[in-house]
């Protein structure tokens, strides 16, 4: 938890990894999850790289995996997940895995295969049978008989064109949704010199693909002519329908029939042998894949991560770079001596200066990582920078909380939290696969405070679904009011609201202990005190908050060696927002303080001393708060005027003259290499610099070139005009405070108005009372939830956010770094 406050220090490490022990050394570091490698081979295509065999191995293994799952789950099988740990296997046993998956997959297509042809030669013995046992005989000569008595003179010539042609059929089966236009283009085709019967299966049979029940439409087609027969095939063919012999005897297609049923019976044993052995073959594939598929997912990994290091010149050993933190080194050095000793040369790590930024670590818990992720989504710290993360634990619930105000609102979100929290380690809890569970889950603990910080605020606003609760008793009487005042009956008939006087002896008797008193909910002026209250509130908080962003601007500032920002940036900052708005929140609490209930008539207006202070005048009928008020005032004014010249030009001036001597130098080094290469121009190109000198003077010239004092007074102008103005933007953005705790306050109230006080008033009657307020409650309950808690809690989490990205972080944090992701097998593990 110490890198919490400040992102971890990483090191860049070279690794010399040698050539036999590389990949366990690799392996073992991707069980542990420590380094992330740099790729060396950038100029590299991927398929020049060293392990491209290796990896393009375990891709096809990956098709071969995704095969094979594709059958488990066509079996409507479940893959076990995998037992334990699995460590990426070595290099040696890739053939063998590869060889086992092979086969298995090869016996798998065999097996499916055979059950295919096996299912589709069933089907058609079953179309063959159906297709027989149709009883379209009879039927079909009475209609030829009937067909030709209407169709043919009744005397024909001896001799006639059709005295030698005989009937033949067609028979088969095709799909209901053709056969009318199979019936269709066969009349049209065959000017009707046919006859055609077509009848619908009683029973459905099972697809041969799909396995899913089928209808089928069995036909009988009796014609005469060779060319009729010879179109009624083509088209039949055109239409995929299965056709079959028909057997003009009776007799003989019972026999056929018999056969062909004998034939179903023996084909249905041999398939169901050839399911058994194909539940074998997949059982084999349930063992396979799950710890299969992991070592192979690892292995590639492995490679890829080689595919990163470069070659050493004698071929030896492998050469990578990695970021590295500092804390896990040892961890680091240990690991690579233990899985390169069996190879009796040790793989070697050190550190290496670098003058990249390293990338940002920033370890986190089940507790503290919803909290990261919400300053991560802002943009991730650079290096070493203040982690705002600490601070959001406390801060970002309570600003949630101050909008969302309400015991009963908030211990519905705390126990709705809780119970995530509590089964947090249940199975299937983690497995649920809905996105919008996964989200409430992962953001549990934020939640929990959430609603933890709005039971708190709700005491203070004391709203309990927007009713007031009477934990204490209040502070103010009304009898001493009423014995003091001397009202009448006739005087409490005329008047239907009454004043409580705090000036009156005996009528505040004191502040509720805790809160708001809740007399208050009682008053008519109600809504303008919380109005007033909330607003001062607002403002208070806001430039807190604020103040707060600008002083942990000082701990970067410490710690990147840049103490003349305290003077030139903090300093002028903190007097900007404090001689101002810090006034602002002085005079609220002055006046808090100082102005009494016997002077609360003459009590003078802030926000127009605030409004003349700016102005450099004064209201005579706007009395001050303290003495010379006016003096401290322009003071504070001016002073907060004379910060921005400070701000703006301060740290540019102070950049320009600490970097006037590395401009000196830089041009006298340039005068003397002109002289020099003048005087010795021939030898210039053979006493030049070797490629590494060339790149430590480009370095070096890169370093004097970054101050460009253009670019430095535009950003400055940019960093002070924001933040002059963002001060003013940013504490009237706080005022949603406010805004929103009104609105939610309001909403209660009208939801609790409108929905359950009418059913508590609808009959005082026990039994009657009971059955009208339970679907009343129901419906109080549901718009409770959907109302107030998922569509105000959202409005609510959406301005905190807001206030944390915009107006707190914006003071001290750039968000401009980049994360460490360490090469680790925990994704594939889980």
């Amino acid at each position: 938890m110490g890198s919490m406050f400040r992102s971890e220090e990483v090191a860049l490490v070279q690794l010399f990894l040698p050539t036999a022990a590389a990949y366990t050394c690799v392996s073992r570091l991707g069980e542990l999850g420590l380094v992330e490698f740099r790729d060396l081979n950038a100029s590299v295509s991927a398929f020049q790289r060293r392990f491209v065999v290796d990896v393009r191995r375990c891709e096809e293994l990956e098709k071969t995996f995704t095969f094979l799952q594709e059958e488990v789950r066509r079996a409507g099988l479940v893959l076990p997940p995998p037992e334990g740990r699995l460590p990426a296997p070595p290099p040696r046993d890739l053939l063998r895995i590869q060889e086992e998956t092979e086969r298995l997959a090869q016996e798998l297509r065999d097996v499916r295969g055979n059950q295919q042809a096996l299912r589709a030669q069933l089907h058609q013995l079953q179309l063959h049978a159906a297709v027989l046992g149709q009883g379209h005989g009879p039927q079909l000569a009475a209609a030829h008989t009937d067909g030709t008595s209407e169709r043919m003179p009744l005397l024909q010539a001896p001799g006639g064109p059709h005295q030698d042609l005989r009937v033949n059929f067609v028979a088969g089966a095709v799909e209901p949704h053709k056969a009318p236009a199979l019936e269709r283009l066969l009349w049209r085709a065959c000017r009707g010199f046919l006859i055609a019967s077509f009848r619908e299966l009683e029973q459905p049979l099972e697809h041969p693909v799909t396995g899913e029940p089928a209808t089928w439409m069995t036909f009988l087609i009796s014609y005469w002519g060779e060319q009729i027969g010879q179109k009624i095939r083509k088209i039949t063919d055109c239409f995929h329908c299965h056709v079959f012999p028909f057997l003009e005897q009776e007799e003989a297609r019972r026999g056929a029939l018999r056969q062909l049923q004998q034939q179903s019976q023996e084909l249905q044993e041999v398939l169901g042998e050839t399911e058994r052995f194909l539940s074998q073959v997949l059982g084999r594939v349930l063992q396979l894949l799950p710890p299969g598929q992991v070592q192979v997912h690892k292995m590639k990994a492995v490679y890829l991560a080689l595919n990163q290091c470069s070659v050493s010149t004698t071929h030896k050993c492998l050469i990578a770079e990695a970021w590295c933190s500092v804390r896990d080194l040892p961890a680091l050095q240990e690991a690579l001596r233990d899985s390169s000793t069996e190879e009796g040369v040790s793989a070697v790590a050190h550190r290496i200066p670098c003058r990249d930024m390293p990338p940002t670590l920033i370890r986190t818990n089940r507790f503290t990582a919803s909290f990261q992720g919400i300053v991560d989504a802002y943009g991730v710290g650079r290096y070493q920078e203040v982690n705002p993360a600490p601070y959001t634990i406390i801060t970002f619930p309570f600003l949630f909380a101050v909008m969302f105000g309400d015991v009963g609102h908030g211990l519905l979100m705390f126990l709705f939290a809780l119970a995530m929290v509590l089964a947090e380690n249940r199975p299937a809890v983690k497995a649920a696969q809905n996105e919008i569970w996964q989200t409430f889950f992962r953001g549990r603990y934020l939640l929990l405070l959430m609603g933890l910080f709005s039971i708190y605020t709700g005491f203070i606003y004391n709203e309990c679904f927007s009713r007031a609760t009477s934990i204490f008793p209040s502070g103010w009487s009304v009898a001493a009011m009423a014995n003091q005042s001397g009202w009448s009956d006739a005087f409490l008939a005329q008047h239907a609201m009454l004043t409580l006087d705090p000036n009156v002896t005996g009528v505040f008797l004191g502040p509720y202990p805790f809160g708001i008193d809740p007399v208050w909910s009682l008053a008519a002026n109600h809504l303008s005190f919380l109005n007033s209250f909330k607003m001062k509130m607002s403002v208070i908080l806001g430039v807190v908050h604020m103040a707060f962003g600008v002083v942990l601007g000082v701990f970067n500032h410490v710690h990147f060696g840049q103490k003349h920002r305290l003077l030139l940036e903090t300093l002028p900052e903190l007097t900007f927002l404090l001689g101002l708005f810090g006034y602002l929140v002085f005079l609220v609490i002055y006046k808090w303080l100082c102005v009494s209930a016997a002077s609360a008539a003459l009590a003078p207006s802030i926000l127009i001393h605030f409004i003349n202070m700016f102005l450099f005048s004064h209201s005579p009928t706007n009395r001050p708060l303290y003495p010379r008020q006016e003096v401290v005032q322009a003071t504070l004014v001016v002073l907060a005027l004379a910060m921005v010249p400070v701000l703006l030009l301060g740290t540019p001036l102070h950049l320009l003259r600490r970097h006037r001597p590395h401009l000196r130098r830089r041009a006298a080094g340039r005068q003397e290499e002109d002289k020099a290469g003048l005087l010795d121009l021939p030898d210039a190109s053979v006493n030049g610099w070797s490629s590494d000198e060339e790149k430590a003077g480009g370095l070096d010239d890169e370093e004097e070139a970054e101050l460009v004092p253009s670019e430095v007074l535009m950003h400055q102008a940019i960093h002070t005009i924001e933040f002059c103005l963002g001060c003013v933007s940013n504490t009237a953005s706080y005022l949603r405070l406010w805004a929103l705790s009104l609105a939610h306050a309001q909403l209660s109230e009208v939801l609790w108005a409108m929905v359950m006080s009418i059913g508590l008033g609808l009959s005082r009657e026990v039994g009657v009372a009971a059955v009208v307020l339970v679907p009343i409650f129901a419906a109080f309950a549901v718009m409770t939830v959907a109302i107030l808690l998922v569509m105000e809690g959202l409005s609510a989490f959406l301005h905190a956010l807001r206030l944390h990205w915009v107006e707190f972080q914006n003071k001290f944090y750039s968000g401009t770094g980049y994360k460490l992701s360490p090469f680790t097998f925990a994704a594939t593990d889980d």
